[in-house]
């Protein structure tokens, strides 16, 4: 039995001792990149610097955040169209309440499309009864108006 093995066996390697830059660490990133970014963003605007700080010691990379933004972003989107899937498409793995939810989508755009339909016609209903009111004003000054009597 020899002592190298027992001693690499029970000791945890630590990535990041020894390096400078560019290790990484299991509990935090401090890579001469993310360094720099957390300082541009200190620069920049102090709570961009104050988020890169606790992004990189919660063990994350800084090049990680444009693709979490994104999942983020696509969450909010998600729900804000009224899915309500949280990135599952909108179907579940329960017929019958895909089925519910299909019922409800449809006859929540019927309701839509008759509510465009009634807007329509009150448009046309009022446009037309404008149209009476000023055939109705104009046949009164003509009736009002003595022929030829300006020329």
């Amino acid at each position: 039995m020899s002592s190298s093995s027992a001693t690499d066996n029970n000791q945890p390697v630590n990535q990041s001792q020894g390096r400078c830059c560019g290790g990484r660490g299991k509990r935090s990133n401090w890579s001469c990149f993310n360094i720099a970014a957390m300082v541009v963003g200190f620069v920049l605007f102090w709570p961009i610097g104050l988020f890169l700080l606790w992004w990189m010691i919660i063990g994350r990379d800084v090049r990680e955040i444009p693709q979490w933004f994104y999942q983020q972003w696509s969450w909010v989107t998600g729900m804000r169209n009224g899915n309500g899937s949280f990135g599952q498409g909108g179907h579940s793995d329960n017929v019958v309440f895909n089925e519910f939810q299909q019922t409800q989508h449809d006859r929540i755009r019927e309701i839509k499309e008759e509510i465009k339909s009634r807007a329509s016609r009150f448009t046309n209903f009022r446009a037309e009864a404008k149209r009476r009111a000023d055939e109705e004003e104009f046949n009164r000054f003509m009736a009002d108006k003595p022929t030829g009597a300006d020329v």
